[in-house]
């Protein structure tokens, strides 16, 4: 039987269907009030709005769980690997042995990225934000694949497979060129023979007589902090890939409009935050106890960053499975990081410290990726775009079920006008 919510408004009530997800989650269909009533639903932010019926990721703040296509998040850590999860992300379940073989072989025949691209990353300054040359390179995708970018829903899925792998592929490459533009050093051509994250580490580090030949314990990490970032359902950045998309944007278009809105240092920016923040209390001579108490005291400059969630209000489950691989990593490299030891003592006391266990203010996936990162040689000004990488295949996904739904519409939301009142042009002679 069919559930409905009942409001009312002047005297009248109004039915409204109610939705139930496969996870129970439920949601008041609000899409004929406007039409019914005159009036429209306020959600500032959209914080508390479902903006569309999604089959990849499951996310329950409330319970620390995430799930891809119903996986959760540490079985896919510790079995998978990011490009079987990024098949997963994409086309809904796991790959057969054929499947993943052809996926990668798409992967690795489309990793280059053509001599005319290279000349748009070089007209940048050196010293320019790597996400605005990923986000220019990225939209001048569909200027080399016109075929795979026509604008058209019809037209591109039948080219999509291509153009998803071109995608991920290049987009590792892409960030690899811009960090040895801005280093003064030569590019380096993709391997096919090496796997993913591999192949991404010989970009970066290796020098033009001397590949650079990753320890596996820093190859897992790598590719461990791509995989916890493939997706997390309807962030800032992956709700604008869908609202460009419904425009029917082609795929790379919407993609580099989601990198625009990852440059954001409230959304893609968070674990340069923590770096910034272990490396200020090192500076001052810190192991975190005076942090810890000038933040309890509702210090501003003293902000925890890393710590909570704009969804989570649990442990982010992603947390300590990458906070175990920076212990292997560093262990490994034989790196004696202090601000580890200072992260450490920032979490255990903020786990056992009734402050912030009230507050349900627990370590997030920002918290140890920072530290992962910087041990492998990554400087800060490129952790953005590590996470665009890894957060492509989610891209992908999303515009693919805004491009396959027959009955989807472009976004268009509403807003409740709080401006000045009609009135009338006065010539400037008049004007006070």
């Amino acid at each position: 039987m069919a559930i409905t919510a009942s409001l009312k408004l002047d005297d009248k009530e109004y039915p409204l269907p109610v939705i139930v997800g496969t996870e129970g989650e439920k949601a008041i269909d609000t899409r004929q009030l406007r039409a019914a009533s005159g009036y429209i639903a306020f959600d500032q932010g959209y914080g508390n709005t479902g903006s569309c019926e999604s089959q990849i990721t499951f996310l329950d703040g409330d319970n620390g769980i995430l799930r891809h296509r119903g996986y959760p998040i540490e079985q896919l850590a510790r079995y998978s690997d990011y490009v079987e999860t990024a098949y997963l992300i994409i086309y809904g379940e796991l790959p057969n042995a054929t499947q993943r073989k052809e996926f990668g072989l798409r992967l690795r025949k489309n990793a280059a990225v053509e001599m005319q691209m290279q000349k748009i990353l070089e007209g940048f300054p050196t010293n320019a934000s790597p996400m605005a040359m990923l986000s220019a390179m990225v939209s001048a995708l569909p200027a080399y694949y016109p075929d795979l970018a026509t604008n058209n829903f019809e037209k591109d899925l039948k080219n999509f497979d291509l153009a998803a792998a071109i995608a991920i592929s290049k987009i590792r490459t892409m960030v690899a060129m811009i960090y040895r533009y801005t280093h003064g050093l030569p590019y380096m051509f993709p391997k096919q023979e090496l796997p993913f994250a591999e192949n991404f580490l010989h970009m970066m580090f290796s020098e033009p007589y001397q590949d650079y030949a990753a320890a596996p314990e820093v190859a897992k990490a790598l590719n461990l902090v791509l995989l916890l970032h493939a997706d997390h359902e309807q962030n800032c950045s992956t709700s604008t890939v869908r609202m460009v998309g419904s425009s029917a944007a082609n795929l790379f278009t919407s993609i580099s409009a989601g990198v625009n809105a990852l440059s954001g240092p409230l959304h893609g920016g968070a674990n340069v935050a923590v770096m910034q923040m272990l490396q200020s209390i090192h500076d001052e001579g810190d192991d975190g106890t005076r942090f810890i108490a000038a933040a309890k005291s509702g210090s501003k400059s003293n902000r925890l960053m890393g710590f909570g969630h704009a969804v989570y209000r649990n442990f982010d489950p992603r947390a300590k499975i990458i906070g175990d691989a920076c212990d292997v990593v560093l262990k490994k490299l034989g790196i004696s990081d202090p601000l580890l030891d200072i992260a450490k003592n920032l979490e255990q006391a903020a786990l056992k410290d009734d402050y912030f266990v009230s507050r349900k203010l627990y370590p997030n996936v920002d918290f140890y990726s920072g530290i992962i990162m910087r041990a492998v040689g990554i400087p800060m000004n490129m952790f953005t775009t590590m996470f665009a990488i890894g957060r492509a295949p989610g891209y992908i996904a999303n515009w693919k079920e805004v491009a396959s739904n027959p009955k989807g519409r472009i976004y268009r939301p509403r807003q409740i006008y709080v401006g000045a009142q009609k009135r009338d042009y006065t010539t400037i002679d008049h004007r006070a």
